[in-house]
């Protein structure tokens, strides 16, 4: 009996998908739902949270030069 691929469901519209080498869009259920996904990091829909640590003012980090 040979295993199957998990599934997991797609970040984007919550389908379940394979999780293969097949699937080449993976974790996404489709090359669609990658791209809406790819347009929420370009519009800037998505972001990181940052948390800026207490410390020395801006101006006397040390710079690139």
């Amino acid at each position: 009996m040979a295993n199957k691929p998990p599934k997991v469901r797609c970040p984007q519209c919550g389908t379940e998908s394979v999780w293969s080498s097949e699937n080449k869009w993976r974790p996404f259920c489709s090359e669609r739902c990658k791209l809406i996904d790819l347009g929420c990091w370009a519009d800037e829909s998505y972001r990181v949270p940052v948390q800026e640590e207490p410390g020395l003012p801006e101006d006397a980090l040390p710079r690139d030069e």
